[in-house]
């Protein structure tokens, strides 16, 4: 019998349904070798040897693996295509020592179907050391970052710090967004609109857009006193149609997903966050659902395309069929474009469908309504709109009206975006329109807006900081080192110790979290990947400036003094207490630490909301020991109540509860018997 080995057991029952009785399908659960937890498990002396080890949870994993290969005539080691995957089949032939090719064959698929098995079964490969020596590149760099840098910033601010290669550069960007929006100064202008009414007496507004001949730019009106004297001079006037334009606009469909454009709109659609998305996605994968999530590929195989025209023509007709298939082309310069953008597996079957036969819970069969409905959408017929511009001329000042109406829906049938139709009325030209109101309207100039999770994936991809599998391991690292957090709408804010941090970094070691430099350095593992560049070479060429820089950078770095006084007394002892730092933020403990261990947390800002259960304290923001914000009475620990979802001070009129915004900004009441909802956002 031969032996296939996967990374997963979901994987592995998804193939074994694919597979006679001649094969048995055994899961590795992930890594079975890896750098040493406790250690640095590098030789930086002879060329970064690195120190791999079993780590104990996959000690009994490699027993039971073992235990087949007298039976097997041969093993299979079917891991994903991408780089981790490799360097998981690699090791699994290291730890369960297969020696050479005769012992083991190595077979990759994109997609999970009995076909593309069958397939990789027939095309049998070796390993690819190049994409091996990529990942284990990438693991001694982060793992050199990790370890070099790290005790610098216990010793100079204070311990349970740490810094990473691509994270710290994830957190200067947000940093320095927030430096952005508190140096902003808003500025203020004004626009004019005018109210108009045809013959048809149907209303419709109008922008002022020249003068004189010239354009009003945005800021052009700055005051109320500019804008008022032009409706001064308007008083009179005769509104008069002097253009039309009318002309179809076609809109062509959206590229299918890349494992950064799905995680985009994850968190704009559905509110998934990047390490919710890619879970998901592994799941539907898994479960042979849809091609291989982790790609910045646009490309589409022969097979799928062909089995796309012939869906649409034969649910939506011909016309929905733009006559031949589109084909994408990514603008990275990385992508590897032998790899597929990410589609579904089942094209003739509508995610209702499918939901009937397999059981896909909500949050599995949204993510994978998403997909396909985004790649059918990629290979249907453009958008088409009846677009309508009117000039209107109001003695020496020009008014522009500009209109859109769907004439045919075409790819918007199966993948809709929110859109605004401006149905203008039918008007000739030299018309007089009759004037309604004007109406001047005061704006402000707006600071660029924080970091959501999709905007933050987007700069870093454009950057080139990172790549597909690396997007949601970083934020997520960044939220649990409390380096950022989000607020309360879900866009990333910098902390105290993140802010911090990222200064020291950026003053002292200006290259970890330089952009360039480390979009050059990801674009040197891809080049290791490719075969074009040599792994110890480029490990030499970051360390050693990087080792020399750390030496001096221990005498150069004065230790900062992470202690304040307060006049606060130590309850247990009467010794002064003092502000001292955590990941977490500022907390008070006794000056006496370690000899009194005393501390309490800073008093939070109260909500103003009386708490329901003991009816003597406040709801205040709270956060856990991992640092996730909750809600909760300020009378703890007397009174345990304590919410997720932060309370907007209303009361369910359903059953008295209290009401809270939840993470997609719905209010609802916190009794969870209790099913009110009322629309609402905060």
């Amino acid at each position: 019998m031969n032996l296939v080995i996967v990374e997963s057991p979901i994987k592995s029952k998804t193939v074994s349904q694919f597979l006679g009785p001649k094969y048995k399908v055994l899961s590795s659960y992930g890594h079975i070798r890896d750098l040493p937890k406790k250690e640095l498990g590098v030789d930086i002396e002879h060329d970064f040897k690195p120190k791999y080890v079993i780590p104990y949870k996959a000690k009994e994993k490699v027993k039971e693996l073992k235990k087949h290969l007298p039976k097997s005539g041969i093993v299979i080691i079917a891991t994903d295509k991408d780089r981790e995957g490799e360097a998981i089949a690699y090791h699994l032939t290291k730890a369960l020592n297969l020696k050479d090719e005769k012992s083991y064959q190595r077979i990759v698929f994109h997609e999970i179907t009995k076909s593309a098995i069958e397939k990789a079964l027939k095309n049998p490969r070796k390993i690819d050391i190049n994409l091996v020596n990529a990942q284990q590149a990438r693991r001694i760099l982060d793992r050199l970052v990790g370890y070099k840098l790290s005790p610098l910033l216990w010793k100079k601010i204070m311990r349970g710090l740490s810094a990473g290669r691509v994270q710290s550069v994830a957190v200067k960007l947000v940093v320095e967004r927030e430096k952005e929006i508190e140096n902003f100064k808003p500025e203020e202008y004004w626009s004019i609109e005018a109210l108009l009414q045809a013959h048809t007496k149907k209303e419709f507004k109008a922008m002022l857009i020249k003068e004189d001949g010239k354009a009003i730019l945005k800021l052009g009106i700055k005051t109320k006193k500019e804008a008022d004297k032009i409706t001064k001079k308007l008083e009179g006037a005769e509104y008069k149609v002097i253009n039309i334009e009318k002309k179809e606009v076609k809109k062509n469909p959206f590229p299918p997903f890349t494992t950064s454009s799905l995680q985009q709109q994850a968190w704009a659609k559905l509110y998934f966050s990047a390490k919710k998305t890619m879970y998901l996605a592994q799941n539907l994968y898994e479960r042979g659902l849809i091609s291989y999530h982790r790609t910045d590929s646009l490309n589409l195989s022969d097979q799928s395309l062909s089995g796309a025209k012939k869906f649409i023509t034969e649910k939506y007709g011909k016309e929905y069929w733009p006559g031949f298939s589109r084909k994408y082309k990514t603008k990275s310069k990385t992508a590897q474009e032998a790899h597929e953008a990410i589609r579904p597996t089942f094209l003739d079957k509508t995610p209702e469908e499918l939901k009937l036969k397999i059981k896909l819970d909500d949050q599995q069969y949204r993510l994978y309504d998403l997909i396909w409905r985004k790649f059918i959408a990629c290979q249907m017929s453009e958008a088409k709109f009846d677009s309508s511009q009117i000039n209107i001329s109001a003695k020496n000042y020009i008014f522009r009206a500009t209109g859109q109406i769907l004439k045919f829906d075409g790819f918007l049938k199966v993948y809709p975006i929110k859109r605004e139709e401006v149905d203008l009325p039918l008007l000739k030209k030299n018309q007089i329109l009759n004037l309604k109101k004007l109406i001047p309207s005061q704006h402000f100039t707006q600071p660029p807006a924080r970091y959501t999770e999709a905007s933050l994936i987007k700069i870093l991809e454009k950057e080139g900081i990172g790549r597909p599998s690396t997007y949601a391991p970083t934020l997520d690292t960044i939220q649990r080192r409390n380096y950022v957090k989000k607020n309360e709408e879900k866009r990333f804010q910098p902390t105290q110790i993140g802010i911090l941090v990222n200064d020291i970094l950026v003053k002292h070691f200006p290259k970890i979290v330089d952009i360039k430099f480390t979009a050059q350095m990801e674009e040197n593992l891809d080049k290791i990947a490719a075969g074009k560049e040599d792994w110890v070479k480029t490990l030499h060429n970051f360390y050693e400036p990087f080792q020399e820089n750390l030496k001096q950078k221990y005498k150069e770095i004065p230790k900062k003094d992470m202690v304040e006084k307060t006049d606060k007394i130590c309850p247990q002892c009467n010794s002064p207490l003092v502000l001292r730092w955590s990941r977490y933020g500022k907390f008070y403990s006794c000056s006496q630490f370690p000899k009194c261990k005393y501390k309490e947390s800073l008093p939070r800002s109260s909500l103003g909301i009386k708490c329901p259960q003991c009816k003597k304290g406040e709801i205040v923001e709270k956060k856990t020991k991992k640092g996730k914000i909750f809600y909760g009475c300020n009378k703890w620990p007397k009174c345990d109540f304590a919410l997720w979802d932060k309370p907007n001070g209303e009361i369910c009129s359903e059953c008295g509860s209290l009401l809270v915004i939840d993470k997609k900004g719905r209010i609802s009441c916190s009794n969870k018997e209790c099913d009110f909802t009322k629309n609402g956002k905060n």
